[in-house]
């Protein structure tokens, strides 16, 4: 490298680093989440459930309309909750993203995280229904638009004091010049 680029880049870190009265915010590794913490719930599940194993039954909509139902003993529970961690609101980015709206109920709590006008996040919704210590329910819509491609997914997951009961996707994808497409798969785990 010549001395003028050695110069330019001493230059440019010297016009970087704060004055004396700057201060420097250091942000903690562990801080708590702002929203709710769907990624360490579903961490939680995945890791249960994979070391259950639970029967599962599942129902998916097919294009005709027909449904068909079958059953599935062994389930890679990472892959099979993969779609739900999309709907966590806690990555560093989307602080601030989301309106917090809480319900206190006389069994627990209702906490709906709204995108505020003029985010430009696919999260659009996430609502928590809790019970004393765990998520009764949780519902995201989750919106992808851009020129080519469309894609709108609304997800429900329900669980009680054992744990994940049942789940459901319901979505519809459509692509430039492609027809639109539309899915449902309704999820119970049998115990």
């Amino acid at each position: 490298m010549r001395k003028g680029n050695w110069l330019g880049v001493l230059l440019l870190f010297a016009a970087c680093e704060p004055g004396e009265n700057a201060t420097v915010r250091l942000v903690p590794a562990n801080r708590k989440p702002n929203y709710f913490d769907i990624k360490g719930f579903l961490d939680s599940q995945v890791a249960k459930l994979n070391r259950q194993q639970p029967v599962v039954e599942k129902q998916v909509r097919l294009r005709d309309g027909r449904l068909e139902t079958s059953r599935v003993t062994e389930t890679d529970w990472s892959k099979e909750l993969q779609i739900f961690y999309q709907a966590d609101i806690n990555k560093p980015a989307l602080r601030g993203a989301y309106k917090i709206e809480p319900v206190k109920q006389q069994e627990g709590s209702n906490t709906t995280y709204k995108m505020k006008p003029g985010s430009e996040v696919s999260v659009q919704e996430l609502a928590v229904t809790k019970a004393a210590d765990y998520p009764k329910s949780i519902t995201a819509t989750i919106i992808q638009d851009n020129p080519l491609f469309y894609s709108e997914k609304k997800l429900q997951l329900q669980a009680d004091s054992r744990g994940l009961q049942s789940y459901s996707v319901e979505g519809i994808q459509k692509l430039v010049m492609f027809d639109t497409v539309r899915y449902t798969v309704r999820t119970r785990v049998v115990r």
